[in-house]
């Protein structure tokens, strides 16, 4: 099996420039909305790993091939990162910086623990992961941060596909329904892992962020769990210890809404409409 280590690429994004240059993204799309608030991100980000480390294949080819294991928290702002390019970098940035991560994930491939081979450009598994990104963020701000219209709902899915298609997904869900039957076709190869659980480990230590106290990033993890649907949390084998309790729900929601309100001169959402000659708040409008 190759053993590369990789992750995505180092990256120094001035959102600020060029003047002018559009993004993948309008704007005034959802995406805008929902990629500005850190802690929607973050729970939709936990969950969409579970998601994904519940195929092997995946689960395989991130923990064998990128430095998780051993720079966890730095290895997902740099994912983090990669997003946020798509999202509100200007369009050359975040080609470059797409390509680079493709670039990288053509060199993933190997077997998983029970023989199966897998590739990281496998189609199914690209659009199995851009799926789980997409349901994670909108699910996690429409249940935590405000409630979005169907209409709404219906627009993210949809507005996407830019990102999508320089990533190589060949099939973007366009609703919650198309996601969830993606999700029941591989539904056959979801399993327990104990991987699930160091990573859980991981999120609820707060290494990514040690000024937090450690019992909100626990709250944060047990969001993120809720997120699942059910049948997938029964197949990880996720018990009643990852329940959201009422108090972590009032605790969540209030980080949030306040994290939504913080207009942050320094966020790329800010800088990206400086860029395009728009007031610095609209992604908060």
């Amino acid at each position: 099996m190759n053993r590369m280590t990789t992750s995505p690429p180092a990256m120094a994004i001035d959102f600020s420039k060029p003047a002018g240059e559009s993004a993948l993204l309008a704007p005034d799309s959802i995406h805008w909305r929902i990629f500005k608030n850190p802690v929607a991100m973050a729970i939709g980000g936990v969950a969409a790993v579970l998601l994904e480390f519940a195929d092997a294949r995946i689960r395989s080819g991130v923990w064998d091939h990128s430095i998780y294991k051993v720079d966890p928290i730095g290895r997902s702002q740099r994912t983090g990162m990669a997003a946020m390019v798509g999202v509100y970098g200007p369009a050359s940035a975040a080609r470059r910086v797409i390509g680079g991560v493709n670039r990288m994930h053509a060199k993933v491939s190997g077997e998983t623990p029970k023989g199966e081979a897998y590739h990281a450009l496998d189609p199914e598994l690209l659009n199995w992961v851009y799926a789980t990104a997409q349901y994670g963020f909108l699910t996690a701000y429409h249940r935590f941060v405000t409630p979005l219209s169907a209409a709404d709902r219906t627009r993210f899915w949809a507005e996407g596909e830019p990102v999508a298609e320089l990533y190589g997904v060949t099939r973007t869900p366009k609703s919650e329904a198309e996601f969830l039957a993606m999700m029941e076709e591989l539904l056959p190869r979801f399993e327990p892992h104990p991987i699930n659980g160091e990573f859980l480990d991981i999120i609820r230590s707060g290494r990514a962020a040690p000024s937090v106290p450690r019992f909100l990033h626990q709250a944060l993890a047990r969001a993120a769990v809720s997120l699942l649907p059910p049948v997938v949390r029964e197949r990880l084998d996720l018990g009643r210890e990852h329940d959201l309790r009422r108090r972590d729900r009032i605790m969540v929601k209030a980080m949030a809404k306040l994290a939504d309100r913080r207009r942050d001169p320094a966020a790329p959402a800010w800088q990206a409409a400086l860029r395009l000659g728009l007031p610095g708040d609209t992604a908060w409008r």
